[in-house]
Formats: C-alpha cells, sequence, structure tokens
C-alpha cells in the first residue's frame, strides 16, 4: 500500500532532527555522472539536507568522462589495479574534465535547484596535500613487475579550513579530487578515496558512496539478496567468502578505513534510483548498505 504523504513527512521526522547540523559526505560517481536526470536528482536531494539544517559536501569522481575525452584525443588509457596510469597529458585531461567541466557543471545545478554551490579543487588552500603514489607490483606473465602510476597520489594532509569556512556560510561544496604535493605539484587521486579522506578529517556523521549496484548483494544476480547492514568486522568475512568481490572490494576496505578514522556510518547506495540519497536517510529501511562498528549498534 502507498503510503500517505503525511506519513512519509513522519516518519522523516525524527531522522531530520537526528541529523539537524551534521555533517554528511556524498561521494557522487558511476552513472549518476552521465544521466542528467539522476544527476538533477541527486543534487535535488543535497540542496534539501541543506535547507533542512544538515551540511554536505560533496565529492565526486570522472572517470568514464576522462577515458572519453581520452579516447578524443587519441590517447588510450591504462589502469593498473583500478589507479588511471597519469602521465603530464593525462594529469591535464583529468583536471580540465574534473575541475573544469563537471565540477562547474554541479556547481550550477545547485544554483538551479535553489542552493548555493561553490566548486574546490585539492589546490584551492591546500585542502589535499599528497605525495605521489609509490609503484604498483603486478604480475605480468607469472613475472612480478613494478609500474610507475605517474602522477596519481595518496592522500598525507586534508586542510579542512575552507571547507568548514564555506559550509558555515551556507554553501555546498564540490571537491574535485585533483591534489598538490608539497612542492606545488598536481596530483590525481581517486575519488573514493578522497571522499574517505574528507570524510575522516571532518569527522562526518556519514559519508554516502554512490554506486551503479544496490549495496552488497549476497547473491550478484539477485537484487533482492540486498545486505541493508554489514558489521565493521563482518566486511573481511564476506570477502573471503566472495560475497564482495571486484570493484566492491577496494570500496568497502575504503568504508571500513573512514569508521575507523571517525565517520560514524558509511552507506552505499545505488545512484541510479530516483532521489537515492532520501531514501536511504530518511526512511526506515533504506535502499543501500551501510557500514558501522559493532559495538555502536543499528
Amino acid at each position: 500500500m502507498t503510503l500517505k504523504r503525511e506519513n512519509v513527512l513522519i516518519e522523516a521526522l525524527p531522522y531530520i532532527r537526528k541529523f539537524h547540523n551534521a555533517i554528511m559526505v556524498i561521494k557522487v560517481g558511476g552513472h549518476a555522472m552521465v544521466d542528467k536526470q539522476i544527476m538533477s536528482d541527486i543534487i535535488e536531494d543535497v540542496v534539501l539536507l541543506k535547507f533542512v539544517g544538515i551540511h554536505p559536501i560533496i565529492v565526486h569522481g570522472g572517470g568514464p568522462e576522462i577515458t572519453e575525452k581520452m579516447n578524443r584525443m587519441g590517447k588510450k588509457p591504462k589502469f593498473v589495479g583500478g589507479l588511471r596510469i597519469t602521465d603530464d597529458e593525462t594529469l591535464e585531461i583529468a583536471r580540465m574534465v574534473l575541475v573544469g567541466n563537471i565540477n562547474t557543471d554541479i556547481v550550477s545545478l545547485i544554483g538551479r535547484h535553489g542552493g548555493k554551490g561553490i566548486g574546490l579543487s585539492g589546490k584551492d588552500g591546500k585542502l589535499i596535500v599528497a605525495k605521489k603514489m609509490a609503484a604498483q607490483k603486478v604480475m605480468i606473465e607469472n613475472i612480478e613487475h613494478e609500474v610507475d602510476l605517474g602522477w596519481v597520489g595518496e592522500t598525507e594532509i586534508i586542510n579542512t579550513e575552507i571547507v568548514e569556512i564555506v559550509t558555515k556560510h551556507g554553501y555546498i561544496p564540490v571537491i574535485s579530487p585533483i591534489a598538490i604535493d608539497s612542492s606545488g605539484r598536481g596530483l590525481n587521486i581517486n575519488a573514493d578515496t578522497v571522499a574517505g579522506d574528507i570524510a575522516a578529517a571532518l569527522r562526518a556523521q556519514k559519508l554516502i558512496l554512490m554506486t551503479d549496484v544496490p549495496g552488497i548483494l549476497r547473491n550478484i544476480e539477485d537484487k533482492s539478496s540486498r545486505i541493508s547492514r554489514v558489521k565493521l568486522e563482518d566486511v573481511e568475512k564476506l570477502v573471503r567468502e566472495g560475497v564482495i568481490s571486484g570493484g566492491m572490494v577496494p570500496k568497502l576496505r575504503g568504508a571500513v578505513t573512514a569508521v575507523e578514522s571517525g565517520v560514524q556510518r558509511v552507506h552505499i547506495i545505488d545512484g541510479s534510483v530516483s532521489h537515492s540519497v532520501l531514501l536511504e536517510l530518511f526512511t526506515d529501511t533504506g535502499i543501500g548498505t551501510m557500514v558501522y562498528r559493532g559495538e555502536d549498534g543499528e
């Protein structure tokens, strides 16, 4: 039976009260990045969060768009362990796509829905200070090789001051995962990693990671097999059992790191579902998978 409108609002009320003044980091990626209607729904949700007294912070990726741009320029993308090998030209393409295109588009969408967005990259105010990632070991024909990823970074310091200032003044920060090293050199960092690092540094109440799947599924072929809650200590068990596999493994391990670093809850949700953020945060059942400390209760 369809809930009456007043029942929907009553169900949301305790969550709105609970999350008032909370910091929430929302990582946008996947199919949402290329579907204008889905992206519009997500940003509408984010603006609503701001108006009900929550402090949302958006971190966005842009992998497919970077790959498309590289292909158009005749440059073949290369990956090692899910990370893009980033030479000088690739870094410039990533900067153009992430900072120049996607970031400004999201800021414009926020304005269209009545909010105030402000675009930032990790270079602004030294928001994300990183170091070049060490060479990665890979097996090629049963022989171990070291591969230099180029200008791929890993976070050393998150300077939260600029985010706290703009958030306090009513803006929604939109952050691109382009960092800076100690010498001023740009570095490209995985957006999921950046979102977790920023959430931990801000001691966010929630980190929301958008994907193209409904969360963790016990059976990848059966969307009804979604696991709605996972205790921190059960993640590695699910990896060993093969329940968590492929690209979901680094995402879940990143979620574990975020919770261990002070984030209260991490939610993995399907960004292609209309208004997925509101459904996950403001309903009793939610639509994704929540990762939490077992001792904190459910």
